[in-house]
């Protein structure tokens, strides 16, 4: 009998609007300049190029301003035009970008931190500079005065970055795997919590703060969406990269998490559906569907007088299986496998068509990718990386 087809995950090539080239070293991050044919980006080579698309159809650096030393992250506020950079060398600089976006004049810098900035992020709201570095340190600033208001000095280095403005609870990811949840003063920090369910370090993190879920991007290649304001502790995986997870964005109006990886690929995540907790793996000696025993329980096996066997899972119920026993395949995309993954023989019967229905669509941009950002107002994806290049183009041909 010939084997039943499967469905496979979408691939879907987005529409290219533009390449911006001209940059000499990795681009670290760029944005969207919204309600304008413009692009920001910061990079390796030291430069910050504000490129706006002329007649030609062409984007052109109206602004090209080399900083002291690399531009490893940036975080632009459309209302002021405040720009603010974090360099190699520990330093915050704030610009004020003109209304043409043909000048930028600095306004302060201050010494955030003792080695490379790794995020930052712009407060309107409170006026506040939100930081965080190689040096294990989080940091926050005033944006008016430029004064210190505090610090946190987190477990590893900090990658991860995210403030909910109704709380004040600032969400920092570090590189041995865990969140810590801060909320935050005019001049003083507490700690809420920690936790942690990553193998590897946290890369990237977004914030939903209408649905109030945290979203968590890690060099273990997967992606955790933490439930933070429902209080019932649920964490969903999401499972579709085959490298370190390096960049989140979240389109709010259509529930789209958009992820970007070490691997090239880019992934849209349908979150406007109900999906599941993966269940815990469940220790044993034997096989809980044949009891055949794992070859550490010598009793069993000398009892038995059988040989011990290498211990599995199955992703669907967690149990404890032999390979025998757990010799097929599925994808379960309500669980976050959008990609093939082990399950023991009867949770493979169980899984229905409709279940394994993609919840996710791909694209793989060849390159490696450092960073992602979305424009709702448009539907436009930008990308930047290791090839030096920015890429925009539109989300919608990547919609579901």
């Amino acid at each position: 009998m010939a084997a039943e087809p499967q469905p496979k995950a979408l691939t879907r090539k987005p529409l290219l609007l533009n390449k911006v080239e001209g940059s000499q070293e990795v681009v670290n991050m760029a944005a969207i300049v919204p309600k304008e044919d413009g692009v920001i980006s910061v990079s390796e080579d030291r430069t910050v190029r504000v490129w706006l698309k002329r007649d030609s159809g062409q984007y052109w650096p109206s602004i090209y301003h080399a900083m002291p030393s690399p531009c490893s992250c940036m975080s632009f506020n459309p209302e002021t035009r405040r720009l603010s950079i974090g360099l190699d060398n520990g330093t915050i600089s704030e610009f004020i970008l003109s209304e043409d976006y043909n000048k930028m004049t600095l306004v302060k810098s201050y010494q955030a931190h003792q080695s490379r900035v790794i995020m930052i992020l712009f407060v309107l709201e409170m006026e506040w500079v939100l930081s965080t570095g190689q040096d294990k340190h989080f940091t926050w600033h005033c944006s008016e005065s430029g004064q210190r208001l505090g610090g946190y000095r987190t477990s590893a280095g900090a990658c991860g970055l995210q403030f909910d403005v109704e709380t004040r609870h600032v969400f920092v990811g570090d590189h041995s795997g865990q969140v810590t949840i801060l909320k935050l003063e005019q001049e003083s920090c507490s700690l809420v919590t920690t936790f942690k369910g990553h193998t590897g370090g946290v890369t990237a993190l977004c914030w939903d703060p209408i649905q109030r879920v945290l979203f968590s991007g890690s060099s273990d290649h997967s992606i955790i969406m933490w439930d933070i304001g429902g209080r019932k502790g649920t964490a969903i995986e999401l499972q579709g990269h085959n490298d370190k997870v390096q960049s989140l964005s979240y389109a709010h109006h259509t529930r789209q998490l958009i992820s970007c990886g070490a691997d090239g690929g880019i992934v849209v995540w349908n979150m406007d559906v109900e999906r599941q907790e993966t269940p815990e793996w469940l220790d044993s000696d034997s096989c809980q569907k044949c009891d055949q025993p794992f070859f550490w329980n010598f009793k069993q096996m000398w009892d038995s007088k059988k040989i011990g066997l290498r211990q599995h899972h199955c992703r669907k119920c967690g149990k404890a299986v032999c390979g025998k026993c757990s010799s097929k395949r599925s994808s379960i995309p309500l669980m976050g496998f959008e990609f093939e993954v082990r399950v023991c023989d009867s949770c493979h019967e169980s899984i229905t068509d409709e279940e394994r229905a993609p919840t996710a669509t791909f694209h793989d941009s060849k390159h490696n990718i450092v960073h992602v950002h979305f424009d709702a107002t448009r539907g436009w994806l930008l990308t930047s990386g290791t090839d030096k290049v920015i890429k925009v183009g539109v989300r919608n041909a990547l919609a579901p």
